[in-house]
């Protein structure tokens, strides 16, 4: 469904892809993982026939972006991470406006719009103003703008982006259902846990550059010789980061709220002597446990912590 190779873009004298190669199957859903000016939208703009690259080429289903945009657009459904809607509509006067952009009859309309208002959850704002939806509202009625002809292939540029949690859960719901649908589906989000739970296939960027596509389950199993390690301690953290950076077997020390997390490369035995060795030294710990690895794992060990700030 989509072949891009080679793909290069700058901006002045910044260069924002470096020359991305990435191919997704049908009925794919795709997450694209990268901090903020990595170039996930840049990729995305290109794919949406908004930008053109420098160098390179971007196919969706066969067709090229830049020789045949009018085609493209026909088969994809885009929604930017900022988008626009008109406040004076009401939300199925914005829906029959852009169907009759796409041509649909008005009969066929008719049928249409409520279907799409029942899939993202909004059939009782069929009358409410555009300006009186919330923000998840908002997104939710953008989304089923980019359904409304029907497209192969949805682009999703951080969609459950400003949400509050209950809004993310019913975006994420939402996105289930279209997958279940067969449609393909390319999204980008810095919120990871939550993208593993629907996305086939991930691919992290960082300065414009692919460093790792693949299964969610092929790119965490080259973490498993790796334990990831999670520390709570009553007091003293920044003694314990200085310690435990010192150690061998720790590749990575990590501050959250909750503690100190670390990569270890060692075993059993070499766990327990690390315990062992942050009581001898005085540090009163609360619990010293293995954490289950996630997308935020494999992000941060993948980037090796540039732009982790950000992630």
């Amino acid at each position: 469904m989509i072949d891009i190779a080679g793909l290069k873009k700058s901006f002045g004298a910044f260069q924002a892809l470096k020359g991305i190669d990435l191919k997704i199957d049908r009925g794919t859903v795709f997450g694209f993982v990268g901090p903020n000016g990595a170039g996930k939208s840049t990729t995305m703009s290109i794919l949406a026939t908004l930008l053109a690259p420098d160098e390179g080429f971007a196919r969706v289903d066969g067709l090229d972006v830049t020789k045949h945009p009018h085609e493209v657009r026909k088969k994809i459904g885009y929604m930017p991470d900022f988008f626009g809607v008109y406040d004076q509509f009401k939300t199925v006067e914005y829906l029959h406006f852009y169907g009759a952009s796409y041509g649909i009859p008005k009969a066929d309309r008719e049928q249409l719009i409520p279907q799409l208002l029942e899939l993202v959850n909004l059939s009782d704002k069929r009358e409410a103003y555009v300006d009186s939806l919330s923000r998840g509202m908002k997104q939710r009625l953008c989304l089923a703008r980019c359904l409304v002809h029907d497209p192969a292939l949805l682009i999703l540029d951080e969609p459950a982006s400003g949400l509050d949690p209950r809004a993310r859960i019913e975006m994420r719901e939402i996105l289930k259902e279209l997958k279940a649908m067969g449609k393909t589906i390319l999204i980008s989000s810095h919120i990871l846990p939550e993208l593993a739970e629907m996305v086939d296939e991930i691919g992290v960027i960082e300065h414009g550059q692919l460093v790792a596509v693949g299964h969610v389950g092929d790119i965490q199993n080259r973490l498993r010789t790796k334990r990831f390690l999670h520390i709570r301690l009553l007091e003293r953290l920044e003694e314990a980061e200085k310690l435990l950076l010192a150690c061998q077997h720790v590749n990575r020390v990590l501050r959250d709220e909750h503690g100190i997390r670390i990569y270890f490369g060692g075993g059993d035995e070499e766990q327990a002597r690390l315990l062992n060795q942050l009581m001898a030294e005085g540090f009163r710990v609360v619990s010293f446990s293995e954490a289950q690895t996630n997308l935020e794992d494999v992000f941060l060990e993948i980037t090796r912590g540039g732009d982790e700030e950000h992630a």
